[in-house]
């Protein structure tokens, strides 16, 4: 069965926005789980000035049809006026079936039109 599993990829300020913005995403079944990279150094280019500062790095796993309101749901979530979520496919092919299961099993769908109308 094919699952079309993502990681997300995602930077905040420091590890409590991640944590905060990591369990918000499990909590909702957006994502299955997430990963959290503590001191990763980050050199860019921001409103013409090249910044050099220390941000964390969260991962976070779930489905391609909930990729677009992980998305929405971390930019509220967000400090940053543009923050970096980017979404990079899981070759259901390979590595640990069972984790791969775990993960497809572990994300809500989105609601259809008419369920979001049922719901309001």
């Amino acid at each position: 069965m094919f699952k079309n599993l993502r990681l997300i990829y995602i930077t905040t300020k420091d590890r409590s926005e991640a944590e905060r913005i990591a369990k918000m995403l499990v909590e909702e079944n957006l994502a299955a789980c997430a990963n959290i990279i503590d001191n990763m150094g980050s050199v860019y280019k921001w409103k013409d000035k090249v910044v050099t500062e220390n941000e964390c790095i969260l991962i976070a796993k779930t489905s391609y049809s909930n990729v677009q309101l992980l998305t929405q749901r971390v930019k509220e979530l967000h400090s940053y006026e543009v923050p970096c979520v980017v979404s990079l496919k899981i070759s259901e092919q390979e590595g640990n079936q069972d984790y791969i299961n775990w993960v497809a099993g572990s994300v809500k769908p989105p609601l259809s039109s008419e369920e979001k109308l049922k719901n309001s």
